[in-house]
């Protein structure tokens, strides 16, 4: 099977492609820019995610004998459209908002300069990886800002698609996540990976006794107990007379979480165990979280809600051609006018305008050329792709780490769940 990304696109860019050549307008010098026009509703910031799966989606963006064959095969261009792609490699530059950083409405998340031929192909592929990735990375932000110290980690699998699952785990883990259940996400991306045990393993044994003794002698007191399928206040006693006052920690999935960690942290202090952490899973989200910060609770479990990004599935990313090469050579301004889809021609640069205290005041976006920089602000797009060539390519460690610095530098508003307008406003300046 091919590890093409060609096809991992819309038809109309192939044909988009196709009526260009035949014009003459497809080497034409362009920028184009990935961008959101809003928020989705009630969100006060969202995160950047997908960047380093994107370079290397656009590495990997080859048309090889075999997707030639199939478009040949279809009808789906013409030869002369099949030579160009058959030679096609990506030649020109990206900059971008590095994998982490905080965005805002109308933030040119990604700048994209080359010929329109090689920048309008790259449209689909760029625009299902930053809307799905980012989407996740910004619920999974709200959550972990919620659980303040207490570690989440992602157990949204079996919620979605199964690669969507390793691409969840990812993002989730650059919005601060802890770790992940899933093992793919852990070989491709080196995630952090957790599990011990399901309600069905404890059906299993004829007792619960006997699927506690047998988790123990297979993974060691340190392990987490599941302690809801039958009655709980007895499995609270069977576990810690089983692994003793080691045991690492219990697991609530269902019932009132609030209510029944306060129950059990109670039990467990009386039985000597009060270094026994509680886990609890079922349908969190952040305002769950939120509501739970009161209760004696020491890590989430985060699955449905995360990977369906928290009821914002899609981040309304839009990729739109901003400038172009006119009859003289220069780059000149285009944009479309539509009502409610509005872009803003000319090559974009960014920076976040901060106050001297290190806190964000707004978005500054200038057109034509960077806005003006008083010394506390910070430049925001970073060279990703030079020459056709990844540069950009960096451990997911650092944008884990740039993550908690931008949210660090967001006013205390970002910090609220209710609905509301973005923590800073954004501004653009023409040059």
């Amino acid at each position: 099977m091919s590890t093409s990304t060609a096809l991992l696109t819309d038809h109309y860019e192939l044909t988009m492609l196709e009526a260009a050549i035949g014009s003459g307008a497809s080497s034409r010098r362009s920028v184009f820019e990935l961008f959101p026009r809003r928020l989705p509703p009630g969100r006060r910031y969202g995160v950047v995610a997908g960047v380093g799966r994107a370079l290397d989606a656009i590495e990997s963006f080859r048309f090889s004998e075999e997707e030639i064959d199939f478009l040949r095969h279809e009808q789906v261009v013409d030869e002369a459209t099949l030579s160009y792609l058959a030679d096609h490699r990506f030649h020109g530059d990206v900059w971008g908002y590095a994998e982490g950083e905080t965005y805002f409405p109308y933030s040119p998340l990604l700048v994209v300069e080359s010929t329109f031929a090689e920048a309008v192909l790259l449209e689909t592929l760029l625009l299902s990886i930053y809307n799905h990735d980012a989407a996740i990375a910004s619920a999974a932000s709200r959550m972990t800002w919620a659980a303040g110290d207490r570690p989440c980690i992602e157990m949204g699998s079996r919620r979605t698609h199964e690669w969507a699952a390793v691409a969840s785990a990812r993002a989730a883990y650059v919005a601060g996540f802890t770790a992940t259940s899933n093992l793919q996400a852990r070989k491709e991306y080196a995630v952090p990976s957790t599990g011990t045990s399901a309600h069905s393993f404890t059906l299993l044994h004829d007792s619960e006794a006997d699927a506690f003794r047998a988790q123990v002698t297979s993974l060691g007191r340190g392990t987490t107990l599941l302690v809801d399928t039958y009655d709980i206040v007895e499995a609270v006693r069977l576990g810690v007379e089983i692994a003793g006052r080691d045991l690492g920690a219990v697991r609530i999935d269902s019932g009132d979480l609030g209510l029944l960690a306060h129950r059990v942290r109670a039990q467990l202090d009386a039985l000597g165990a009060e270094h026994t952490r509680i886990i609890v899973t079922s349908d969190l989200d952040e305002f769950a979280i939120a509501g739970l910060a009161s209760a004696p609770v020491d890590g989430y479990g985060v699955g449905t809600e995360l990977v369906v990004g928290s009821g914002h599935p899609t981040c309304g990313f839009v990729y739109k051609l901003v400038a172009r090469e006119d009859a003289t050579g220069e780059l000149v301004g285009v944009a479309k006018r539509s009502k409610d889809k509005i872009s803003i021609g000319g090559r974009k640069f960014a920076l976040r305008r901060r106050s001297p205290a290190g806190v964000a005041e707004a978005e500054v976006i200038g057109i034509g050329e960077p806005a003006g920089n008083d010394g506390d602000d910070r430049p925001l797009l970073v060279p990703l792709v030079r020459d056709g060539v990844v540069v950009g390519r960096e451990a997911l460690e650092s944008a884990r780490e740039r993550h908690l610095r931008s949210r660090a530098e967001l006013p205390l508003v970002a910090r609220q769940l209710s609905r509301g307008e973005p923590a800073i406003e954004t501004i653009h300046e023409h040059g």
